[in-house]
C-alpha cells in the first residue's frame, strides 16, 4: 500500500501546501521570532528568526541546484545535531531533492548499504565521517563537510572536500516548483534486526502531518520553547520536536545531544517548555538538583507518569508511535487523569487493533499483537523505498499496517506497552516480556539500567538473561546487589520469569536513541 493520487473531488487536509510552504508562511507571520536555537556545549547560543532560517534555506536550495542537484535525486545527510543538519534537510525538500538522514553511529558498511540502496548523489556530512563517507559512498557526486563536528572543533585534519558553507548562492535564485503534497519529501532508515534495514518514505503530506498533528498531541502554541537532544536525523526530534514547533511558530532549542550536565542550565537560559524525552535521560537526571524555576509544563516519553520521575514535578505524557506512523498512534492526555505507566489511548486520528496470534481481537487484560490503520503517504508512511514486497507484507487483509509491537489493553482504553515481537522470549512455552522484567529490576536501588535479552536453553527453549548497569558502576556496587535484585524479582514475577544469570557492566552498547542495542547482548552471551 502506497500513497497514490486522491480520488477526484476529494480535497486532502494539505491540499495547496507542501513543507517549503510551511517555512515561508512562518517567515512571513514571525519573521523576526527565534525559531531555532543553536545551543552547542563549547559556544554561546545563535538564535536563527524565522526569516533569518528561511532565506539561509533558500541561498543553499539555490546553490545545491548550482551543484547539479536535481528534484527526485537523493541527498544524504549525515550530520549529528547542528543548524547545518536543519538547513539541508529544508533545502533539498525545498528543491525536490529527497533528504535521507542517517544515523551517526551507523557502520562503515550500512553506509554503504544506504548511499547504494537510495542512490545518492552527493553527501553533507562533517570532519569526523567525513572519510568514511568518501570511502564507502563511492557513487556520490561530491561530499561536502561543514566546519565543525556537533559545535567542536574537528580533532581531524581537514578533509579532502568541498566547503559546506561554498555550497550557498543567492537565495533571490531560490528554485520554484509546482506544490504536491503527495511528492516525495525524506527517507530514513529503520534498524534492521534479521534483514536490511529499510527505507521508509515520507510525503510531503506525511511531514505536515507530522508537524500538524505533533504539535496537536503536545498541545504546543506559539509561546513555547522546545528542548531537543534526541537526534534530529530520526522521527522523535525531526517531527515530535522541530516540526511540530515550526507548525505553531514556537522556538525549538537544538543541542548536539542530550548532556545531563546542560540540560536544565540550557533550559533556564532559553526558558524552555516543552521536552521529547526518554528514561535514559531522566535517570541521568535525577542525579542532578531540580531548579525550582524552570518553565516546562509537559515532558513527553515512553509511558504517563511514571512514578520514578514524580519528583521532577512536571506532567509527563506517554505515547507510541514508530517512523512509519509520523506522529503517535498512542497518546497520552494532556488535560486529563492517565493510567501511570500506559502509553495512553488510541489517537483520534488512527485505527487501532489488538489481536492474538489467529488475529482474534483481545480483551481487556490480554496481551496481544499491535497494528494500526491510517491513509499511507498522509498519516502512514507512503512506502519501504525500492521495497514494494516489504511495503505490501507490513499491511495485513484489512489494511492495518503490522508493528511488530506488542501491547495489553487496559480499563478504560488505555494502553500498557508489552515489548516488540523480537523481543519476547519463549520460556518453557510460556510468552515473556524483556520490558515487564526491566520494570521491575529497574526500581531496585543501586541499579541505573536493566536489559533482559533470552539465552537458548535446553530444556526450556529459552531463559532470561540480565545485564546491570551498578548506579556507582560495577567497582562501587553494593556486594549484595546480585541477592537485592534476585530477591525484588522473585517477590514480583512468576518463577518462570526470574532472570538466570545476572550480569554487570559498565556500559551497554546503544543503537537508535540510546536505545539498548539488544542483538549486541545476545552476541555477548555467545
Amino acid at each position: 500500500m502506497t500513497a497514490s493520487q486522491p480520488t477526484p473531488g476529494i480535497v486532502g487536509p494539505f491540499a495547496g501546501m507542501d513543507v517549503p510552504w510551511l517555512l515561508r508562511m512562518r517567515a512571513e507571520t514571525r519573521r523576526d521570532h527565534p525559531f531555532l536555537i543553536w545551543a552547542p556545549f563549547e559556544a554561546p547560543a545563535r538564535r536563527w528568526s524565522y526569516g533569518e532560517f528561511h532565506d539561509r534555506v533558500g541561498a543553499l536550495a539555490a546553490g545545491l541546484v548550482k551543484r547539479g542537484v536535481r528534484p527526485g535525486e537523493y541527498v544524504l545527510i549525515h550530520l549529528d545535531n547542528c543548524i547545518e543538519a536543519m538547513l539541508a534537510w529544508f533545502a533539498c525538500v525545498e528543491l525536490g531533492a529527497i533528504a535521507v538522514t542517517t544515523n551517526t553511529r551507523s557502520a562503515p558498511a550500512e553506509m554503504e548499504y544506504f548511499a547504494g540502496h537510495c542512490g545518492a548523489v552527493a553527501a553533507i556530512t562533517q570532519p569526523a565521517y567525513a572519510e568514511m563517507i568518501s570511502a564507502h559512498c563511492r557513487g556520490l557526486r561530491w561530499i561536502a563537510v561543514i566546519s565543525h563536528d556537533a559545535g567542536a572543533a574537528p580533532t581531524n585534519g581537514a578533509p579532502r572536500a568541498e566547503r559546506f558553507e561554498a555550497l550557498f548562492a543567492d537565495s533571490v535564485d531560490r528554485p520554484r516548483r509546482g506544490v504536491d503534497p503527495l511528492a516525495p519529501c525524506s527517507v530514513q532508515y529503520t534498524s534492521g534486526t534479521t534483514s536490511r534495514p529499510k527505507a521508509v518514505l515520507w510525503t510531503h503530506a506525511n511531514a505536515l502531518w507530522g508537524a500538524k498533528i505533533n504539535a496537536a498531541h503536545q498541545d504546543l502554541h506559539e509561546g513555547d520553547v522546545h528542548q531537543t537532544y534526541l537526534p534530529l536525523f530520526h522521527t522523535n526530534a525531526l517531527a515530535y520536536s522541530m516540526l511540530a514547533a515550526l507548525w505553531v511558530g514556537a522556538s525549538c532549542v537544538i543541542q548536539p545531544r542530550f548532556s545531563a550536565s546542560r540540560f536544565w542550565p540550557v533550559a533556564l537560559e532559553h526558558n524552555c517548555t516543552w521536552t521529547s524525552t526518554i528514561p535514559f535521560c531522566m535517570k541521568a537526571l535525577l542525579e542532578h538538583e531540580i531548579p525550582k524555576n524552570h518553565k516546562f509544563r509537559l515532558w513527553g516519553t515512553a509511558v504517563n507518569d511514571p512514578p520514578a520521575f514524580a519528583v521532577f514535578g512536571i506532567k509527563i505524557i506517554g505515547w507510541w508511535g514508530m517512523t512509519e506512523t509520523i506522529t503517535h498512534g498512542i497518546i497520552g492526555e494532556v488535560d486529563q487523569p492517565n493510567t501511570p505507566m500506559s502509553i495512553g489511548r488510541a489517537a483520534a486520528e488512527y485505527s487501532i487493533r489488538i489481536t492474538d496470534d489467529d488475529g482474534r481481537t483481545t480483551e481487556v487484560g490480554d496481551t496481544g499483537n499491535l497494528l494500526i490503520k491510517g491513509i499511507p503517504g498522509l498519516s502512514l508512511f507512503s512506502e519501504y523505498l525500492h521495497n514494494q514486497r516489504a511495503t505490501s507484507e507490513s499491511f495485513d487483509e484489512h489494511g492495518f499496517f503490522v508493528t511488530g509491537d506488542r501491547v495489553t489493553l487496559l480499563d478504560n482504553g488505555f494502553i500498557k506497552f508489552g515489548d516488540r515481537a523480537k523481543d519476547m522470549l519463549k520460556v518453557g512455552g510460556e510468552n515473556v516480556a524483556a520490558s515487564e522484567i526491566e520494570q521491575v529490576i529497574a526500581l531496585v536501588p543501586g541499579v541505573r539500567e536493566a536489559a533482559v535479552v533470552a539465552k537458548k536453553h535446553p530444556m526450556l527453549d529459552e531463559v532470561p538473561v540480565v545485564f546491570i548497569i551498578p548506579q556507582a558502576g560495577i567497582e562501587g556496587a553494593p556486594k549484595d546487589l546480585h541477592d537485592t535484585v534476585m530477591a525484588a524479582c522473585r517477590k514480583s514475577l512468576a518463577d518462570f520469569k526470574v532472570p538466570r544469570e545476572i550480569r554487570f557492566v559498565d556500559q551497554m552498547p546503544r543503537s537508535t536513541l540510546e536505545k539498548v542495542a539488544k542483538a549486541e547482548l545476545r552476541k555477548m552471551l555467545g
